[in-house]
């Protein structure tokens, strides 16, 4: 298969199907999007003319298609597990946005499926990618930090999604958090508890839907590191994405991502611009890179960078951070 070019279905045409439909079509040469299909027609029908694709009328019609042989799940979170079944049992390899399902019985169900039908699945945790979070796993991995101690990430929204989106993505842990949490396993292993704290700072009307908007999580690791998350879900200066780690022979840093690299310097004041405004922006090159690696992993028979293993985890510590804000306590993780 190394040289041909991989035929991809694409369920979903919304706002990460869009990210990853342009990307597959036109960033990725060992790929080809083939078929587009979405629940909303008008969607599916736009983005496949923009991209010079076709638009399928039913999940059926893109599992069927003679040309594909894999599949991109990017559709809302509540379709991730029936699709990735219907996909596992029809041959097809999977690729599939975060996070599988909200339900872990669900998740262990498409889990099952895939292994039945000994197919690939790769789960989409697009920041694992981005080449400056590579280094600092690097600094890790390669002991130039020394042993870890202390880890913190920093992750906030420019503003918060609709709250009718809020209202069934599971809440801040699962839909926003669930990255951090993905983020800490892949820089310091496995989380044996959780404890979180949080409120509702930035809309009340996120509060009335039953979530928070505002969070900081501490974390302990298997290898005796610390860790730290604060989330919220409106920073007024734009998307800011930080970690940093901390180990006995130094630390790793890395920063926000800027449009450009200039400082101005004035009588006035020294400043710069503010960092790049949302995901889209600050994530491209990871996502291609992401994709390229699924495509990669396919061709030469490689084992899958993200495994279905790695997307259960965030979710269990999801629901460890719930629980642990619900009663006020440090949740370990045997417990969930």
């Amino acid at each position: 298969m190394v040289g041909e070019k991989l035929g991809i279905g694409l369920f979903g045409a919304g706002r990460i199907g869009r990210v990853h439909g342009e990307t597959i079509a036109r960033r990725v040469p060992g790929a080809k999007l083939v078929t587009i299909y979405d629940v909303n027609g008008a969607a599916a029908e736009t983005l496949a003319y923009e991209l010079g694709t076709s638009v399928a009328l039913s999940p059926e019609a893109v599992l069927n298609h003679p040309e594909v042989k894999a599949v991109a799940i990017c559709s809302s979170t509540d379709t991730h597990a029936a699709l990735i079944r219907q996909a596992a049992q029809a041959g097809k390899d999977i690729f599939c946005e975060k996070p599988i399902a909200a339900d872990l019985a669900v998740i262990d169900d498409a889990l099952k499926a895939v292994e039945k039908a000994g197919v690939k699945l790769m789960i989409g945790f697009n920041r694992r990618f981005d080449p400056n979070y590579a280094r600092v796993k690097q600094a890790i991995d390669s002991g130039e930090i020394g042993t870890p101690h202390l880890m913190h990430i920093i992750s906030r929204d420019p503003a918060p999604p609709p709250v009718e989106y809020i209202k069934v993505s599971g809440g801040l842990f699962l839909d926003m958090t669930i990255h951090d949490f993905d983020m800490a396993r892949f820089l310091l292993g496995d989380v044996t508890e959780v404890y979180a704290v949080g409120g509702v700072m930035v809309d009340p009307a996120i509060g009335a839907a039953g979530d928070i908007d505002t969070a900081i999580i501490t974390l302990k690791f298997a290898n005796g590191a610390l860790g730290t998350i604060d989330n919220s879900r409106k920073a007024v200066y734009g998307y800011d994405q930080r970690v940093e780690v901390f180990g006995s022979a130094g630390s790793a840093s890395s920063e926000n991502v800027h449009a450009d690299i200039v400082t101005l310097s004035t009588a006035d004041s020294v400043r710069r611009g503010l960092p790049l405004n949302f995901f889209m922006e600050r994530y491209l090159n990871a996502y291609q890179i992401e994709l390229a690696a699924f495509v990669k992993a396919l061709q030469e028979g490689s084992p899958m960078p993200v495994t279905g293993a790695d997307g259960r985890a965030p979710v269990v510590i999801a629901k460890a951070a719930m629980k642990s804000l619900r009663e006020n306590r440090p949740v370990k993780l045997s417990e969930i």
